[in-house]
């Protein structure tokens, strides 16, 4: 069978990669880095499965539109993918699911003076979050009032994410480790991925500096044993997909929950409605399992294997560019590529790369390479992520080199 994947960053190649074990797969738009890539769009494409990557073609309704074509698709619909792409409507949910999260509350446009004023409610961390999507980075979280408020403002008048940020939600601040764990979901049922991950999103060394779409990720994570993963799915994702049906909304596809494991319990963060970048580069590869057979169930409406996860360890460094997240240099050609895949237990996965005039590989956007090392625990997954990562370099390269080490 003949699987398309749609997207084009370091999900997908690995995405891409762990379906290419059991059948053809082409991607799509893809990039020059990512085997099988073609330009021409999914819907004029054939194929036995869609699996639909990024969060931007879901809530804009691609899922919808392939399935009116009579194709097999995992990836929700426009409607269930609006967990997603409203943060305001996401909470309500939660709410009404009963499942445990921040308090919080939300502002329009026109509601300025109110949310400022929330802000002094909110004790000594204030978290201020873009409504629509915003590719990682709609989230502020501070200590400084001043700073909240001028975020809120920015916000609201369209000037830190247009449209995507006239609606906030504030929330309060939590304490714990955070937690992403993955759901493959059939509209009735669900199955909780027995390896949950863990990432950094801070681009700096000791999660310091801005919020990116994320710097490195890591399974397993220390602590966190089967007892945990199924309380978070009863006391959050089976309810959730509960309310989505009472709301009619048939949920196909991944429900990804970010968690903070706090005093009192884990608390959803948030949902993502597709498999987390860059978590699926250490989470998909530890299936031993067919994971054809299983996002091809859930597509079908009927779940009926488990997934079986190996023993070991993965951990991804992501490489970006220059001035990411505010403003990434593009265009400077990537070395030591085919050197870092050359190490052994090293898998390097194609994220925002592109090709130059002279058939080079160049840096295309902020996350440009996924440096995964695998290993038999987390240490020796680390070393070997380094070693690959040593073998890399463009002008301006920049990393983390404590992924794993510190909580995030």
């Amino acid at each position: 069978m003949t699987v398309v994947v749609v997207g084009g960053g370091g999900r997908e190649h690995a995405l891409a990669e762990t379906l290419g074990r059991d059948d053809e797969v082409v991607v799509t738009p893809g990039n020059p880095g990512i085997p099988g890539s073609v330009p021409t769009p999914a819907t004029e494409l054939d194929g036995d499965l869609f699996v639909i990557g990024p969060e931007g073609p879901l809530v804009a309704g691609l899922a919808d539109e392939l399935r009116a074509q009579g194709k097999r698709v995992f990836g929700p619909g426009a409607d269930g993918a609006c967990l997603e792409g409203s943060k305001r409507w996401m909470k309500e949910v939660l709410v009404a699911a009963g499942v445990p999260t921040a308090r919080h509350a939300a502002f329009g446009a026109a509601d300025l003076d109110a949310a400022l004023a929330h802000l002094d409610s909110m004790g000594d961390l204030f978290v201020v979050k873009t409504d629509g999507l915003a590719a990682g980075k709609g989230v502020l979280v501070t200590t400084d009032r001043r700073e909240a408020a001028d975020d809120v403002r920015a916000k609201l008048a369209g000037h830190a994410f247009g449209q995507a940020g006239t609606t906030v939600v504030i929330e309060e601040g939590l304490s714990g480790p955070e937690l992403s764990v993955f759901a493959v979901c059939d509209g009735n049922r669900a199955e909780v991925l027995a390896s949950p991950a863990q990432d950094h999103k801070r681009v700096g060394d000791g999660d310091t500096g801005p919020n990116t779409g994320g710097m490195g990720a890591f399974t397993p994570v220390s602590g966190v044993g089967s007892d945990l993963v199924e309380a978070v799915g009863t006391g959050a994702i089976e309810p959730t997909l509960a309310e989505l049906r009472r709301r009619g909304i048939d949920y196909r596809g991944v429900l990804y929950a970010g968690l903070m494991l706090t005093p009192e319990g884990p608390k959803v963060l948030e949902y993502n409605v597709r498999f987390g970048d860059p978590e699926t580069q250490v989470v998909l590869p530890r299936l031993e399992s067919s994971i054809v057979e299983l996002l091809g169930e859930a597509a079908d409406g009927h779940l009926r294997a488990a997934p079986v996860f190996a023993d070991d360890a993965l951990l991804t460094v992501v490489c970006a560019a220059e001035g990411y997240p505010a403003s990434p240099r593009t265009g400077d050609p990537i070395e030591g590529l085919d050197e870092a895949r050359r190490v052994e237990g090293v898998t390097v996965y194609c994220a925002g790369v592109g090709r130059d005039d002279d058939g080079r590989l160049v840096t295309a956007g902020g996350r440009v390479l996924n440096v995964v090392g695998r290993g038999s625990d987390l240490a020796a997954a680390r070393r070997c992520a380094a070693s690959g990562v040593a073998a890399l370099s463009w002008p301006g390269m920049h990393y983390r080199t404590d992924i794993g080490l510190v909580p995030s």
